[in-house]
């Protein structure tokens, strides 16, 4: 049953737009008493963060608020914007999608999502505005910390379970941005320009995904245009694709500013423009309606949207008011460290090759072979370099800030656990901040340099500032700032045990200085406890389980995206198709830093046992049954190291036979297994038919080929640990044979193909020609009386192959 189709059960009428006593209203009975303007006057906000209240006589429909997320409640409690500018009420702030993504763990993600649900509904917010899915297509986009992955299947599965653990607790999300907004240069007018197969393979899966398996209440639509028409007033976006094909139930909201022609909007299927308007908009559709340019069913339509929005958000509301409940705030805390700790990836542990004399108190067990860096003993002999350890980057800039209940930071962590003054310098600024010692970059270094010096082991944290990536704007580059890589250059020189430590958004460039560092931790942006998770991975409280939800590329004009990025003259292209991320350096074969799917552990696992069976035929991926399993795909995983660790199981399917172009692998599923030393566990993991499918860009369905897939299972696109080959019988996908289809697909089909042959080989085509007429439209060989046959006879050719 839709939501359109349900009804609210009738109450007495409510307060208005404050109050929380006597509420719930009946959404038909309501929507029938409405006047046109007043249904009109639903459909956009009354100020920055609240829906329009209606009150008069018998009809009272309360305005309800919504705020921006996603990795925390940001409730302003005064001078409300949309930047961050304002002051906002204290709440957790959990890492962002750029660390949650790196857990690759859908039951933790639900368990955040509850907590963030939780703080919402008691703070009277009745949807948080996320979570952001969009893929990161290029690692310039100043909004990529927002985002989970560059994999449509990490971004749908982990946006799904967040969708789920929010609404659970009876406030909604608000997922976005729907659809191509990959990028901030120019975000508000830029024309995505990009074909559909690839739409429908890469950008919009992860949006279909969590809308048919967690139906969020809200879908936020993107402010740029897709192929030439603005998101906010896109028929085919916002109602053939998200309501006819997918089913999705709930309303459509702008993104703040994201709507140029309301009326167009309303008729496309956008419900509710976010912020107010003051009246203008309202106006515009009252005006259409009365000038039969607007069908008043289509505002209806939306109104009714709008006020099941409302009604359903009321029964959490109200009962949360009532009971004056809070949330638990330093078990929120607790989460946020351990969701924060999830998503470390540990980049590089190497073994210590020691220089000389350069690092005081080292025993023999530090330089034998084989042992890595990581973890660390104690923290006794450690220092500490970087000012970002005391100084904490934990969230990214601009609509997202939330304002912390607490902050903690790696240096104060360290030496909690230490108990003791761990040595620090700060070694440069941030942003222009004292770093407590001057101001003078050569006297930090110099005096990181002698605090490296002295120490066993130095853990130098690096990282982005702030002012590199935004809301707002695209990073110029992928480097860390120039004196923080100087500053890793000198203490390496003094220093062979060094750990690099980092945090930042997106991937930085780490192959002009990564040979300096035996290990490496990409900590990301770790929210409010950031610093006390890194201090646990570090000293090996927590084993490492990140793994990369983005390619690190060696450069970045290795990126898939360079050159059409970000676009000129209004458009930016779309150029490498479906190869994106990973699909792009794996079909190239390209070296890359760190693979997709990457990360170390402190313990190790072995993979044993791949195997993969079909279990029915693939007929198609849009039939009832393409969600039962086609084949079921089964790893033996092992750990076979002395400590309790978690490992990612990820499997890619490859088609090498397809008749279109298919990238060499792509993810299609993955599981998180957490074994014990010496404990080993079979992983079964089931593919459906749209695991298989492509999108096929002359009949506009998806369709699964039959034949040859080739499964291969590992722990990262680059490290596959052993794969089976299945023959699947799918659907029969020929394209009927036209004149203007060519010889070579005359050839090549199954009915008519042997006698075409038989005809160009059988002396009907000088040899010289053979080369040239593959490519040929047959009308063109008819003409020219090169097949063997005329007119007539391709007539009957046809036909005959055409049944």
């Amino acid at each position: 049953m839709s939501i359109e189709e349900t009804t609210e059960a009738p109450a007495a009428a409510g307060s208005g737009a404050t109050g929380h006593s006597s509420r719930a209203f009946d959404v038909e009975r309501t929507l029938a008493a409405l006047t046109l303007e007043e249904k009109a006057s639903l459909l956009s906000g009354l100020d920055f963060w609240t829906t329009q209240p209606v009150g008069r006589d018998d009809v009272a429909v309360p305005g309800v608020m919504v705020t921006d997320g996603p990795h925390g409640l940001r409730k302003q409690a005064e001078s409300p914007d949309h930047l961050g500018l304002g002051t906002s009420v204290p709440a957790t702030c959990f890492p962002p999608a750029a660390t949650l993504g790196s857990t690759w763990d859908p039951a933790l993600l639900r368990r955040v999502g509850e907590a963030l649900g939780r703080e919402t509904r008691v703070n009277d917010v009745a949807v948080l505005l996320g979570p952001g899915i969009n893929i990161k297509r290029s690692p310039l986009n100043g909004r990529n910390f927002e985002y989970l992955s560059e994999d449509p299947v990490v971004s749908g599965e982990l946006g799904a379970a967040l969708v789920d653990g929010i609404q659970s607790q009876g406030v909604g999300t608000s997922l976005k941005h729907f659809a191509a907004n990959n990028q901030e240069a120019d975000r508000m007018r830029v024309s995505a320009d990009v074909d559909e197969r690839t739409l429908r393979e890469i950008y919009l899966p992860g949006f279909e995904r969590v809308v048919k398996r967690a139906q969020p209440w809200t879908v936020m639509c993107s402010y740029n245009k897709i192929n030439d028409v603005y998101a906010s007033q896109n028929h085919w976006l916002l109602t053939e694709v998200l309501r006819d094909e997918w089913g999705f139930e709930g309303l459509v909201v702008s993104d703040w500013g994201a709507v140029r022609d309301r009326v167009a909007a309303v008729a496309a299927g956008l419900d509710l423009e976010m912020p107010a308007s003051g009246g203008r908009t309202d106006a515009e559709v009252v005006a259409a309606v009365r000038a039969g340019t607007l069908d008043e069913a289509v505002v209806d339509v939306a109104a009714r949207r709008v006020l099941h929005l409302v009604a359903r958000s009321l029964p959490a509301l109200d009962a949360a008011a009532a009971s004056g409940e809070g949330f638990d705030v330093e078990g929120h805390h607790a989460l946020a460290r351990e969701a924060a700790a999830a998503g470390t990836v540990l980049l590089k542990n190497d073994p210590v090759v020691e220089r000389g004399e350069t690092s005081p108190g080292l025993d023999e067990l530090d330089q034998r072979a084989g042992v890595p860096l990581l973890p660390l003993a104690s923290a006794e002999g450690v220092a500490v370099v970087g000012e970002l350890a005391r100084t904490p980057r934990y969230q990214g800039a601009g609509s997202s800030q939330v304002n912390p209940t607490r902050l903690d930071d790696a240096l104060s962590a360290l030496r909690t656990a230490a108990g003791t003054e761990v040595p620090f310098a700060a070694g440069y600024t941030v942003d222009g901040a004292d770093a407590g010692s001057g101001t003078d970059t050569d006297a930090l270094r110099d005096e990181a340099v002698e605090v490296a010096r002295a120490a066993r082991t130095v853990l130098v944290f690096l990282g982005l500032p702030a002012s590199y990536e935004s809301e707002g704007f695209d990073r110029a580059h992928m480097d860390l700032p120039a004196e923080q890589v100087a500053l890793l250059e000198a203490v390496a020189a003094v220093n062979a045990r060094v750990v690099v430590v980092l945090a930042n958004g997106s991937a930085v460039s780490v192959a002009s200085w990564q040979h300096l560092a035996p290990a490496m931790v990409e900590g990301w942006l770790g929210g409010q406890a950031g610093g006390s998770a890194v201090a646990d991975v570090l000293l090996g409280a927590v084993n490492p389980a990140g793994r990369l939800a983005e390619t690190i590329p060696l450069r970045l004009q290795d990126n898939p995206s360079y050159g059409n990025f970000p676009g000129e003259l209004g458009h930016v292209r779309y150029g490498e198709g479906l190869l994106v991320g990973y699909r792009w350096y794996d079909a190239r074969q390209a070296d890359v830093a760190y693979p997709f799917g990457h990360g170390l552990s402190y313990t190790t696992f072995t993979y044993d046992g791949v195997a993969a069976e079909v279990l029915r035929p693939a007929s198609g991926a849009d039939d009832d049954a393409a969600d039962d399993a086609v084949v079921r795909v089964t790893v033996t995983v092992t750990n076979t190291g002395e400590r309790q660790g978690a490992e990612v199981v990820q499997v890619y399917v490859g088609d090498p036979e397809s008749q279109v172009q298919r990238p060499e692998r792509e993810l299609k599923a993955f599981a998180k297994v957490d074994l014990e030393p010496g404990e080993s566990r079979e992983v079964t993991l089931d593919l459906v038919g749209r695991d298989l499918a492509y999108w096929h860009p002359v009949l506009r369905r998806w369709v699964v080929e039959g034949g040859e897939f080739v499964v291969s299972v590992g722990s990262s696109s680059r490290d596959l640990r052993g794969a089976a080959t299945v023959v699947v019988e799918g659907e029969d996908v020929r394209l009927p044979l036209e004149p203007l289809s060519t010889v070579a697909e005359a050839m090549a089909h199954p009915v008519v193909g042997p006698r075409v042959q038989a005809l160009v080989h059988g002396g009907a085509v000088a040899d010289d020609m053979l080369g040239m007429i593959g490519d040929m439209p047959l009308t063109v060989v008819a003409d020219f009386g090169m097949g063997g046959f005329d007119r007539d006879g391709l007539t009957a050719l046809l036909a005959e192959a055409n049944g």
